[in-house]
C-alpha cells in the first residue's frame, strides 16, 4: 500500500506570517487538526491543533503568527513509500501525522486516521469474515495452512501474527465467508492446531 493511496491530497495550507487565531479558523472550517506551511509548493513548516492549544490565551492569541508555533523541518514521508514506513514515522515520534512530499513538493498530508483505515481495509475488518486463528505444524508450516484453506475455496484476506518470543505461534487468518467446518478438519487432520473459530 503506498501513501499517495491514502493520503489527503491537495491538502488545506497556510502562510507563515498569519496568526495562530486565523490557522484555528481554517482547521474548523475544513475539519482538520494539522496545517502544512508553505511558500509556494514548497513545505516550510507544520502546525497541529496541539500547537495551538497552548498559546490560546486573550491577551496573546492577537499577536503570535504561525511562524512563532510551527514545527519547523518536521517529520515528512513520500508520496511513493510505503503506509507501513508512514506508519512506523508516526508510531515512532508520536506524532498525529505528516506532509507528503514529491520531491521537494507538498503534495498531501496523512494522518494516523488514514492510516488506520488503511490496514482495517486490507485486512477485511469491516467485509463479512470469519477468523480462524492456528498453530501451524513445524513440518508443514504456514504456507501449508494456506494452501489447506485455498483448496477448500475459501478466500484469504489478510494472515497476521503477535510479535512474540514462542516458537510456537498464532496465525490470525481473516477469511472469506464459506463452510469453515472442512477447512478445519483438514487442517487438524494434517497436524495444525486450530486454536479458535470466530465468525
Amino acid at each position: 500500500m503506498k501513501v499517495k493511496n491514502w493520503m489527503k491530497a491537495n491538502p488545506v495550507t497556510i502562510d507563515r506570517t498569519m496568526l495562530i487565531q486565523e490557522a484555528a479558523e481554517l482547521m474548523k472550517k475544513h475539519s482538520i487538526r494539522h496545517l502544512p506551511v508553505v511558500e509556494g509548493d514548497l513545505l516550510e513548516g507544520f502546525i497541529t491543533q496541539t500547537d495551538l492549544r497552548q498559546y490560546f490565551f486573550p491577551s496573546m492569541v492577537e499577536d503570535i503568527t504561525v511562524h512563532d508555533v510551527m514545527v519547523v523541518k518536521p517529520y515528512t514521508v513520500q508520496v511513493n513509500s510505503s503506509i507501513d514506513h508512514a506508519a512506523r514515522l508516526i508510531h515512532d515520534h508520536k506524532i498525529g501525522g505528516l506532509p507528503v512530499m514529491d520531491g521537494e513538493n507538498l503534495v498531501g498530508v496523512i494522518t494516523s486516521s488514514d492510516i488506520v483505515s488503511g490496514f482495517i481495509e486490507v485486512m477485511g475488518l469491516l467485509q463479512s469474515s470469519t477468523r480462524l486463528d492456528v498453530i501451524a505444524d513445524q513440518d508443514g508450516g504456514v504456507e501449508d495452512v494456506t494452501r489447506i484453506i485455498t483448496e477448500k475455496d475459501i478466500e484469504i484476506f489478510s494472515v497476521a501474527t503477535e510479535n512474540q518470543s514462542s516458537k510456537r505461534k498464532v496465525y490470525y487468518f481473516r477469511l472469506g465467508k464459506g463452510n469453515i467446518e472442512p477447512v478445519v478438519k483438514a487442517l487438524e487432520i494434517a497436524g495444525h492446531k486450530v486454536v479458535s473459530v470466530m465468525e
